[in-house]
């Protein structure tokens, strides 16, 4: 455990495009946190350039980069389909490590990574940061206060793919809430041609169809819902979440950046409904940084939640004004900063994404045995 206040010194693993363009503005944002010291690439001109640009020296061999810059965490931005193998690496080399999404597509290099750090005392954040954006923070410190009560039923309608939308679903059941069971449909369509928006073309497209079945202790249910083409195509917009709770129920519907939410729980005399108000408070009232959410539930027991944003800094002007989903990663870093400090947990952690895959994993596995119901824990 680490008692000082002085910033923990960082050196990000791989030269994936978020390495650049979304982990060196958050290091230097969170300066009095962190302090990137250092990056890794397999490759000499990818090192080269990530570090030129970030302006810290280059490394492709992992051993030098410990031994010359003594980073204390590591950040692991590569391809997803190497998270496993360079994670490892980097736990392996002595790192505290924040890892992207999926924490490895395999659950053996998973088990790995986790056993390792739990052999060498080290602290594994994973970078899952759809649950923690500020609409969706308002809504689970809202069911924590208890003021839907417990949580029955959970949906993800197209709000994120795989893991991420597993783990946004699983967010309102509470991941302490252990999956027992999956069943998962995945289905193959031709749509019409349109443009595609990542690629810029306007070529006849397929489409990939998940559907998933996610049964919980205690009698709960989670439903998750994507879409192949979710993120880049015209046809298919539609985002939403949902929870059906004990007390009352949340929906967030829209498209991909208009979001709408809908909070509710019952009315005073139990006969009707009372809409949950969030208003967003920014550091001044014409704009600036995003300071806090306050939910005004509308009872005289708890009449007032808050969410605080994590990065919020004062004095007053000295916060960037980031957009949700960078206010969420910045969260998942300083999670691991935290956790590494006190002693504590990360408050998201491997094993929670571990469960995450397992679970998208058990879906395509129920898929591919013609919907057969696949109990979990999953052999591997």
């Amino acid at each position: 455990m680490m008692t000082d206040k002085k910033p923990l010194s960082v050196a990000i693993i791989g030269t994936g495009s978020r390495s650049a363009y979304l982990y060196g503005p958050i290091l230097n944002a969170l300066a009095e946190e962190v302090s990137l010291v250092s990056v890794w690439g397999r490759s000499e001109e990818s090192s080269r350039k990530l570090g030129e640009y970030l302006g810290v020296p280059w490394f492709t061999d992992i051993n030098r980069l410990i031994n010359e810059t003594a980073p204390e965490l590591g950040i692991v931005s590569v391809a997803k389909d190497a998270n496993g193998a360079v994670g490892l690496m980097a736990v392996e080399a002595g790192l505290h490590v924040l890892l992207e999404t999926p924490i490895a597509v395999d659950l053996a290099e998973a088990d790995a990574i986790i056993s390792a750090a739990s052999e060498r005392r080290l602290k594994i954040e994973v970078a899952e940061q759809f649950h923690r954006r500020p609409n969706e923070q308002i809504k689970l410190k809202l069911i924590e206060a208890g003021i839907f009560g417990k949580v029955y039923s959970s949906f993800n309608d197209f709000s994120g793919h795989a893991y991420h939308g597993v783990s946004v679903m699983r967010s309102y059941l509470g991941f302490e809430t252990r999956p027992l069971r999956v069943t998962g449909a995945v289905k193959q369509y031709d749509l019409a041609p349109h443009l595609s928006r990542l690629s810029g073309s306007f070529d006849s497209r397929t489409e990939m169809q998940e559907h998933g079945i996610i049964e919980f202790e205690g009698d709960r249910l989670g439903i998750y819902h994507w879409t192949s083409v979710g993120y880049d195509s015209a046809l298919r917009w539609w985002r939403s979440s949902r929870f059906l709770a004990e007390k009352g129920m949340g929906i967030s519907i829209g498209d991909a950046v208009n979001q709408q939410d809908t909070l509710t729980i019952l009315a005073s005399g139990n006969e009707g409904r009372q809409e949950i108000t969030l208003e967003r408070r920014w550091e001044r009232i014409d704009g600036g940084p995003l300071e806090s959410i306050i939910a005004h539930t509308g009872q005289q027991t708890r009449p007032i939640v808050k969410w605080s944003n994590p990065v919020y800094r004062k004095p007053q002007g000295s916060t960037i004004q980031w957009h949700d989903d960078e206010i969420a990663v910045a969260d998942c870093l300083l999670s691991l900063v935290n956790a590494v400090r006190t002693g504590r947990e990360p408050t998201y952690g491997a094993m929670q994404a571990r469960t995450d895959q397992e679970i998208y994993l058990a879906l395509l596995k129920s898929s591919a045995e013609n919907g057969r119901p696949v109990d979990l824990p999953l052999n591997i």
